[in-house]
């Protein structure tokens, strides 16, 4: 095939999402509102368009691309068509709640759009710097979606906290991979692999840029000690903001982290994995057990966010057996099985949030939960299905999800580890719990009547039965991502 031809096949999803971001730009500036549709319908038909054609390549080998900086293969494929699902139940469940305030609609869903795109071009980056460039644009989209409120305090603080951070963050990742140009002359992540296996890095270079980069991972995926960011953008955040940084943009984070430490640094998996252990451990500990004392149901999804993270990364650092990587696939499997399901399960509670919420009210304290039962038996029962997932009791994809994680760790021989996950999961099901207590046991605190959006609702709907269709019948996404992951690390 026409090397032209090949680079525009294989990037055919990202170049169709920013014909349609452009359009949608266009149409939103220069058409009046009673003459199109609305700007959540041009965008949904935005995403449905790359998510057609990326169905369409799922059937062809890997394609390597722009000289090789660019690759399409099933963990790229499965990777965006997850964050499709995400960005298009972002849209419509906070449809009705962005109208409801002063964010401007067309730059809000164009942000949205434009952070896709980012997560797309940091899923099949198999270059560094293209990796790095997929990351500015996901973050510039995000940082300014969190302060399109310009007139609000808690938005604004919550966008320079995590601009500032954020740009630290890429600054470690960025000098990381510098050092590693320097030990192996290569932005390539194969070439980057082949150079340390034959001894012609600079081993010393390499292990300072191998701290860096897990040091800049560690920021983007929100794991302790540079968790630091995460409980205040996710509160100060108007919630639609908020649950595209905790679904997409930890999609677009993993797909990096297993890019930069599985297919680049594999040859120095000793180093990073310690590494990992000791975030995974803190990030189980500190995310648990902060998350008890928190009242703000936003603060504590995210310190649920940390600990679960934690989960994450223990599927990362299973992988790799004293240089044998006979159960690489089963543990790197587990690990994206977990935050894909995690992505779902964290679509349906931040999504609820957004339908409870009005005009002047953002049902963000655990306390506006109370008595819900008594005021929309269905939405309770939906946050219910959430929240014991999130805690991982049966038969919820939660339950599997932790299960194949720590059967991961177990054949590893990393049983301690797989007791100390255990442990703090059981003190996690604590605060999970609570909320479940104050929707079905407390009297209620607020008396307005619930009325979602009956497009929001059905996705509700959907959203709460993949969460228990999942756990019971895991069998089909789990062989997915095991096919995905056996693929990336074939190539």
């Amino acid at each position: 095939m026409n090397p032209q031809l090949l680079n525009t096949w294989a990037a055919a999803p990202e170049i169709a999402l920013l014909a349609a971001i452009c359009v949608v730009l266009l149409v939103d500036a220069w058409v009046p509102a009673e003459k199109r549709i609305s700007t959540a319908g041009m965008s949904l038909i935005a995403i449905a368009i790359p998510t057609v054609i990326t169905l369409w390549q799922l059937g062809q080998p890997v394609q390597y691309a722009f000289g090789g900086m660019y690759v399409a293969d099933i963990f790229a494929h499965l990777l965006k068509l997850s964050s499709y699902v995400s960005m298009a139940v972002v849209i419509i469940y906070g449809n009705a709640y962005v109208r409801a305030r002063p964010i401007p609609l067309g730059e809000f869903h164009t942000l949205v759009l434009f952070s896709l795109l980012g997560q797309m071009v940091m899923m099949s980056a198999a270059n560094r710097l293209v990796i790095y460039l997929g990351l500015e644009r996901m973050s510039l989209a995000l940082y300014a979606m969190i302060a399109l409120q310009r007139d609000a305090r808690l938005p604004g603080e919550a966008a320079m906290k995590y601009f500032v951070l954020g740009a630290l963050s890429s600054g470690f990742l960025l000098y990381g991979m510098s050092m590693i140009y320097g030990g192996t002359g290569s932005l390539d992540l194969a070439q980057i692999a082949t150079a340390y296996a034959s001894g012609q890095a600079d081993s010393t270079v390499f292990t300072f840029g191998v701290v860096f980069i897990v040091a800049g991972l560690a920021f983007k995926l929100g794991a302790v000690p540079f968790h630091m960011w995460l409980p205040d953008v996710y509160q100060g955040a108007h919630t639609t903001a908020t649950l595209v940084v905790a679904t997409g943009s930890k999609l677009a984070a993993f797909a990096i982290a297993f890019r930069l430490l599985v297919e680049g640094l594999v040859g120095v998996a000793a180093d990073w994995q310690l590494m990992l252990m000791i975030l995974a451990v803190l990030s189980l500990a500190i995310g648990n057990i902060v998350a008890v004392a928190q009242t703000n149901f936003k603060r504590m999804l995210a310190y649920s966010t940390i600990s679960q993270i934690g989960f994450v990364l223990l599927g990362l650092l299973a992988g790799v057996v004293d240089g044998n990587m006979s159960s690489a696939p089963t543990a790197y499997g587990a690990a994206l099985f977990y935050l894909v399901t995690y992505v779902l399960t964290t679509l349906g509670t931040f999504g609820l949030v957004l339908l409870l919420a009005r005009a002047g009210f953002e049902a963000e304290e655990i306390d506006d939960l109370k008595g819900l039962n008594r005021r929309s038996p269905w939405l309770a029962l939906m946050l219910l299905l959430m929240m014991f997932s999130l805690a991982g009791i049966p038969p919820l994809v939660g339950f599997y999800a932790k299960l194949v994680v720590l059967k991961a760790l177990i054949d590893a021989g990393l049983v301690w580890l797989a007791v100390v996950a255990v442990v703090f999961s059981l003190i996690g099901a604590f605060y999970y719990v609570r909320v479940v207590k104050a929707m079905y046991f407390d009297e209620p605190t607020q008396t307005v009547a619930i009325e979602p959006q009956p497009m929001a609702s059905a996705t509700m709907a959907v959203n709460g039965l993949a969460v228990l269709l999942l756990g019971i019948v895991p069998g089909p996404l789990m062989a997915a991502c095991l096919v995905a992951i056996q693929q990336a690390l074939a190539t």
